[in-house]
């Protein structure tokens, strides 16, 4: 929120403060409504609503599985990094909260990019000693920020999308689209699934937001060759909703990985290694741009649910 230096603006700031109590801002009564709002919250951001929809996410079961909750992590952080002045005053109306959940904001704090985020970890630590060890990991590096995490983990995609959907940063959008160049992986089923991924929800979102589009226009005269190929077909299944062609394609050649093995060793067994891959879908970002009545029932599921992997199988 905007800060004015004017004396006489000075109470009018202060009445619009973000820091609203849970009592002061209206809750969410279902998961779509609080969809909707994510949906939305780039064309109209409203910050003072963020721990109403921290605490829905919580009544409505959102956040029980930390590996099916990355979009909403993301969202948060996004929102506290886009509001600095604020974020502390954001934060301390989340809680209480239950321990399991507190997981959620230890996390967006730490992925927000916030020039403060160790002081406001460290606040955090004193409040909510169950997190501590957690706490102590993100502060001496052991576990990464936001941009670092591993593109191969299915939650870091949902993740990604959070941070997009909240504040339209091109940042994670830039790793995504290096993640394109494994989806000709023939080794690894993680690299394979997360560039597929990568490539379909893309598509998908760049087909609604033009400023996505755009991107990948101009990344695709200047990313490696393998990278920019992929990211050209991104762009003609945009330009053409024509985004069934990718999905199939993504479908077969992870099945084949699957059931073949890799590449390099066709004949070594992989059963057990495929078995225990998930199809990591990330479909929220399928509505990345608005369309809350197609991401909602993804993100209800839970990104890494059947309900994602029907979305991508469907015809």
């Amino acid at each position: 929120m905007r800060r004015f230096a004017m004396l006489f603006c000075f109470l009018a700031v202060l009445s619009s403060s973000p820091g609203a109590t849970r009592a002061d801002e209206p809750g969410f009564a279902s998961q779509v409504e609080l969809m909707r709002w994510m949906m939305g919250y780039r064309k109209s951001p409203d910050p003072r609503r963020l721990a109403a929809a921290v605490h829905a996410m919580s009544e409505l079961g959102l956040l029980e599985d930390q590996d099916a909750a990355g979009v909403y992590v993301g969202f948060v952080a996004g929102v506290l990094g886009a509001n600095q002045l604020d974020a502390k005053t954001l934060i301390d109306p989340m809680f209480p909260m239950r321990s399991d959940e507190q997981v959620t904001v230890v996390r967006a704090v730490a992925y927000s990019g916030l020039p403060e985020w160790h002081e406001l970890l460290r606040a955090l630590a004193v409040g909510i000693p169950e997190r501590k060890v957690l706490i102590d990991r993100f502060l001496e590096g052991e576990a990464g920020r936001l941009m670092e995490l591993p593109l191969e983990h299915p939650r870091t995609l949902d993740t990604l999308w959070g941070y997009y959907i909240s504040t339209g940063s091109y940042e994670p959008i830039m790793r995504m689209i290096a993640a394109l160049a494994w989806t000709r992986e023939g080794d690894d089923l993680d690299r394979l699934t997360a560039g597929s991924m990568a490539k379909w929800t893309l598509a998908s979102n760049a087909a609604r937001d033009q400023s996505l589009l755009k991107l990948c226009y101009v990344e695709a005269e200047h990313q490696p060759e393998q990278v920019a190929a992929t990211l050209k077909e991104v762009i003609e299944a945009a330009e053409t909703y024509e985004l069934g062609p990718i999905r199939k394609e993504a479908l077969k050649a992870i099945e084949e990985l699957r059931t073949k093995g890799p590449e390099s060793s066709r004949s070594r067994s992989w059963a057990m290694q495929a078995g225990s891959t998930v199809l990591a879908l990330g479909c929220v970002a399928a509505g990345a741009t608005g369309h809350a009545e197609i991401a909602a029932p993804c993100v209800i599921a839970g990104a890494l649910g059947t309900a994602a992997q029907k979305l991508l199988t469907s015809e």
